[in-house]
C-alpha cells in the first residue's frame, strides 16, 4: 500500500490496548532509525481515519527496553500524524488508585537508562521543553469522555514513573516512588513523549491501572498500607502485595472494554487544528 500522508490521529497500542479498525490496510514505513515495531494499520475507528501501531509488535514480542521508539514516532509523523494517543498499563503507587481505574497522565519522572531519546544527535542541538509534556487539549477531551462511561473512575492528572524494565520494581524502589508522590509506574511513556515533542506532535496517554505495585501491603484492619515490618497504623501484621503477569493480564481484560469506549467517545471530539502549544514545541528549542 502506498504510504498515506493525511492521517492526523495515531494510536500506539500498548499492553491490552489493541483495537480493530474498519477497512484497515497495512502500511510499511521506512525510517532513518530502522524498523517500527510492526506494520502500521491505517483505517477507520469511530468513523475517523487513524493509524494504529502495536507498540510491542505482533504477538507482543518486543520488551519495553528494546522498543525502537524513534522509528515508531518517525513513522507516524511520515503518515501526517499530529496527535498521538498512547494508552498504557501501569501499577498504582497510591492506594486511591485501584485496579481498573484510569489516570490521565500530565507529568513523568524518567528512570530509564539505555534508551535513545532524541532525533538530534549532532549538527543541530535541540533542548526541547518538557515542563508540561502532555497535550492539555487532548487530555481534556479524554477526561470529558471518560466521565461519560458508567462505572469508570478516571482521574485528571497524575505523575508517571517510567522504569527501564523489563523487570518489575523492587520493594525499595517502589516505596521510594510512592514517597516521591508519584502516582503510577510503567515502562513505556519515556521517551515516546519527548520524541513526539521533537516532532511537534500532541501526545496524550491514559494509564490503565492493573495492580497495586509492591510499595503496598494489606492489613486486615486498615486495608492497603505502605510496606514495613508491621502496619504503620495499628502495628498489626501485614501481607506484602506482589505483582504477577497473571494478575496484570486479568485486569487488562477488564480494562479493555472501558478503554475501547473511551477512544470511541474521545476521537470524534479531537479538534482538527492544534490550539495548544504542542505544534510549536520546536520554537526556541534548536540551537
Amino acid at each position: 500500500m502506498e504510504v498515506p500522508r493525511d492521517v492526523q490521529i495515531g494510536i500506539i497500542g500498548g499492553t491490552g490496548a489493541d483495537i480493530e479498525l474498519e477497512d484497515a490496510k497495512k502500511v510499511k514505513v521506512y525510517t532513518p532509525y530502522g524498523q517500527p515495531s510492526d506494520f502500521i494499520q491505517v483505517g477507520f475507528f469511530a468513523k475517523h481515519k487513524v493509524a494504529f501501531l502495536a507498540r510491542h509488535g505482533p504477538g507482543h514480542q518486543i520488551p519495553p527496553h528494546m522498543l525502537n521508539f524513534r522509528a515508531n514516532l518517525w513513522a507516524l509523523k511520515e503518515l501526517g500524524v499530529t496527535r498521538v494517543f498512547s494508552p498504557c498499563a501501569v501499577g498504582s503507587l497510591r492506594k486511591e488508585f485501584d485496579k481498573g481505574d484510569f489516570v490521565i497522565v500530565d507529568q513523568y519522572i524518567d528512570r530509564t537508562r539505555k534508551r535513545l531519546d532524541t532525533f538530534y544527535e549532532g549538527g543541530q542541538v535541540c533542548h526541547i521543553s518538557q515542563a508540561d509534556p502532555f497535550c492539555p487539549e487532548m487530555n481534556k477531551v479524554f477526561y470529558d469522555a471518560g466521565k461519560k462511561i458508567s462505572g469508570l473512575k478516571i482521574v485528571n492528572g497524575g505523575t508517571y514513573v517510567c522504569i527501564e524494565g523489563p523487570r518489575f520494581s523492587t520493594r525499595a524502589e517502589s516505596k521510594v516512588f510512592h514517597q516521591w508522590g508519584a502516582d503510577v509506574v510503567g515502562m513505556t511513556v519515556y521517551p515516546e513523549v519527548v520524541l513526539a515533542a521533537e516532532q511537534a506532535m500532541c501526545y496524550s496517554t491514559i494509564a490503565t491501572v492493573t495492580d497495586l505495585d509492591v510499595w503496598a501491603a494489606q492489613c486486615p484492619k486498615c486495608g492497603v498500607v505502605e510496606i514495613g515490618p508491621t502496619c504503620p497504623k495499628c502495628k498489626g501484621p501485614i501481607k506484602p502485595l506482589a505483582v504477577s503477569v497473571e494478575e496484570i493480564l486479568e485486569t487488562m481484560r477488564k480494562n479493555a472494554e472501558n478503554l475501547k469506549k473511551l477512544i470511541e467517545l474521545a476521537i470524534p471530539n479531537l479538534p482538527k487544528e492544534q490550539h495548544c502549544r504542542c505544534g510549536k514545541s520546536l520554537e526556541g528549542a534548536i540551537l
